[in-house]
């Protein structure tokens, strides 16, 4: 099968690649040449896709069984890509977010036909109009679109609400025993995936011709708190963390980057049903739990000190939460 990423070297999709490699996928890495490394196995091909004939130059009169573009953001993104490959590509493959679905969520269990509508996270009403465009065109052109929907996804990052991402600084924070904060009163639920997991369930539904023209999350089945979650990596790295518990709207108002973010996704309990995947894709099941995938993830710091980055501007956003919560409270 010969496949076609576009991007393909981010934190969820760098995994998918090396094991689309793995399993003998015929794999093209189409981007800008700027971040990662073509991983072994896989071709590179750079072009940045945002000028179309510089992509077709790059595509020559390749045709794919399948293309993912894991960085469409906007439907003109999507109406580029229905211009590039209408004709040919067997399955188009849009990574769309868990973000998307209703906030707030009107039930605690989310499945595909949660509805999709979220006012307020400009991020997640972007991927609901991708979605929306790449419907219209299944239904009326017969574009071969699946939609993929991850929702919070970890390998090589610290998968947390305030301060996280792909840096060691909260590692680095809960080492010196600084504040860390969690939002709320940290008992919301929610569902962290190893990319790895996702990645099993992604590739099952490449060249599945009954997955065309649906939706799909593909989430681990493992629920916790929010606690939970920051008490475990603290756990990984071998301390105590230091939780200073502040509310959302709070973080919002003090760090307005956060906003989207939070109140768009993080604030609400998430909890997934993940029956739609198991059945097009037979077999398949989140298998790493959290404490050992983030054992997995503090390892892979610590093996070179080059990733171990912290980012001051995260740290300085922790300490004005800490010091305006601090004064609102005293």
């Amino acid at each position: 099968m010969r496949v076609l990423f576009i991007g393909g070297t981010g934190f969820i999709s760098t995994a998918v690649s090396r094991l689309a490699v793995n399993e003998g996928i015929d794999l093209y890495l189409l981007n800008r040449g700027l971040r990662g490394a073509t991983p072994d196995g896989a071709r590179g091909l750079t072009a940045d896709i945002n000028r179309p004939e510089e992509v077709r130059a790059a595509l020559r009169d390749l045709k794919f069984d399948a293309v993912v573009n894991w960085i469409a953001y906007t439907p003109e993104d999507i109406e580029r890509d229905l211009s590039l490959f209408k004709g040919r590509v067997g399955q188009y493959v849009f990574i769309s977010s868990a973000a998307a679905y209703q906030k707030p969520p009107a039930h605690y269990v989310i499945t595909e036909e949660t509805p999709l509508v979220n006012s307020f996270w400009d991020y997640a009403r972007g991927k609901i109009a991708c979605e929306e465009r790449l419907q219209r065109a299944h239904a009326v052109e017969g574009f071969p679109a699946t939609v993929v929907r991850p929702s919070h996804t970890y390998e090589t990052n610290f998968p947390v609400a305030v301060g996280g991402g792909g840096t060691y600084t909260l590692a680095a924070r809960m080492r010196k025993g600084l504040p860390i904060i969690v939002h709320g009163d940290g008992t919301s639920l929610w569902t962290l995936t190893h990319s790895e997991d996702f990645a099993r369930g992604f590739l099952g539904l490449l060249g599945n011709a009954e997955a065309i023209g649906q939706a799909f999350h593909i989430t681990s089945d493992e629920v916790q708190t929010w606690e939970q979650v920051y008490r475990t990596i603290a756990a990984a790295l071998g301390v105590e963390a230091n939780v200073l518990h502040v509310p959302s709207d709070f973080i919002a108002r003090v760090v307005p980057r956060l906003a989207g973010t939070l109140q768009g996704d993080k604030k609400w309990s998430a909890v997934f049903d993940n029956a739609k995947i198991k059945r097009f894709v037979p077999g398949f099941r989140a298998s790493i739990p959290f404490a050992e995938g983030i054992r997995r993830t503090v390892a892979w710091f610590e093996e070179d000190e080059r990733r171990r980055r912290v980012d001051e501007s995260l740290n300085d956003e922790m300490d004005l939460i800490v010091r305006s919560y601090a004064a609102l409270a005293g």
